[in-house]
């Protein structure tokens, strides 16, 4: 039986005492699942304020950390699920162009939720990923 791996990427906080692990990949190496990203700093601190365009922004950038981590990249990502704090249906003018800038007008699958609330009472934007590497493009 192969083993996972877990992976603390440099540049965002240690999710270990909060329960859950940034990157996971399945052997050998092909499926990336990353947890789901928020708005903070390697200090958990949160950027953007109440700005879903600015939180947004940072949730990206600490995505593409994530997936640099696991040897991937932005282009690996098949799947997102973004979860939206009271979600509105004008919140798409806002992410949508910021989503695209980011997977280069090619955006993964996706399913975008709206919840009542996530981990902090500050976090507007959550999102997590699956990317799949080592495979023939």
């Amino acid at each position: 039986m192969t083993e996972k791996q877990y992976i603390q990427p440099e540049g965002i906080f240690d999710g270990s005492a909060l329960g859950f692990t940034q990157v996971v990949t399945s052997p050998p190496g092909t499926l990336v699942f990353v947890s789901g990203q928020v708005p903070w700093d390697i200090n958990r601190q949160l950027v953007g304020d109440t700005d879903l365009a600015a939180q947004t922004e940072q949730v990206l950038k600490n995505l593409d950390l994530a997936l640099k981590g696991a040897g991937a990249s932005v282009s690996d990502v098949t799947m997102i699920h973004v979860f939206f704090v009271d979600y509105k249906p004008d919140y798409a003018a806002i992410v949508i162009p910021i989503l695209n800038k980011f997977f280069g007008g090619k955006p993964p699958a996706s399913t975008w939720l709206g919840v009542q609330t996530l981990a902090n009472p500050h976090l507007r934007i959550e999102i997590e990923a699956i990317a799949v590497v080592g495979r023939d493009s």
